[in-house]
């Protein structure tokens, strides 16, 4: 078990296995329907998130990419266009989300260039220093052990490289905040009971967010994991957050 409250938040409350296969069935399970919650429950909104955290590794210019939790391969498409790399690796631990991201890099004529394949967080396999950026979008939150996770994708960055984390965060202001709150705690739970038919992923959703070290614990987590030069930038009005740090 990992060191922190969100490490222990699991979709399943009354199941008895473990939050990494939990997190993995959950997915498997809603996989058909994710693009399209995703879009609908941010309003599109998520696609300028996920622009602007690799614009993060523009002046970088990574040659090859590492995409953690890559689910249905969002950003390791949009990193194929925005990033142009010669290498993306997306991983994840569902194997019903590859499948999807695997036909859509298929349709865009990236098989080339974007491999995606069954992949933990916790034991990247790899050997150390094999990428010069790596990314996780909402996916940190999911990681059984947050410190492990983290400590792995810097081991197989090289020297100078850089990781770009989009994760969503707690809004501060006072009447945003009580918005939110009710939009992740009661009405997308219920949309996502009505539409992707598993209520559970999207009240974990927002439980897991509540557990979430963000801000400034966050990028206290990157520096005790060995990250230097570390950033946090707040988007649209803090509903996430983009952190960066290097190797």
């Amino acid at each position: 078990m990992g060191a922190f409250q969100h490490d222990s938040v699991v979709p399943y409350r009354k199941a008895e296995t473990g939050k990494k296969q939990q997190v993995a069935e959950m997915f498997d399970d809603i996989a058909h329907r994710y693009d399209f919650m995703n879009r609908f429950l941010s309003a599109g909104i998520d696609k300028g998130w996920r622009r602007k955290a690799l614009k993060e590794l523009l002046p970088l210019k990574p040659r090859t990419l590492l995409d953690v939790a890559t689910g249905t391969a969002d950003v390791a498409l949009m990193a194929a266009d925005t990033l142009k790399p010669e290498r993306i690796v997306g991983i994840d631990i569902s194997e019903g989300m590859l499948e999807h991201g695997r036909r859509k890099v298929g349709e865009a004529g990236l098989s080339s260039m974007i491999e995606l394949r069954t992949g933990d967080s916790e034991a990247i396999g790899f050997p150390d220093g094999s990428f010069d950026a790596a990314t996780v979008s909402f996916g940190v939150r999911n990681f059984a052990d947050l410190v492990k996770g983290l400590s792995e994708i810097r081991r197989v960055l090289k020297p100078g490289g850089r990781l770009v984390v989009l994760e969503f965060s707690k809004p501060t202001a006072f009447g945003l905040r009580h918005l939110y709150n009710f939009y992740t705690g009661t009405l997308a739970p219920r949309l996502g009971g009505l539409f992707s038919r598993n209520r559970d992923a999207y009240r974990y959703l927002h439980d897991s967010v509540q557990a979430f070290p963000e801000g400034k614990a966050f990028l206290k987590v990157l520096a005790d994991c060995g990250y230097r030069d570390l950033t946090c930038k707040r988007l649209s009005f803090g509903i996430c957050s983009i952190y960066t740090g290097t190797r």
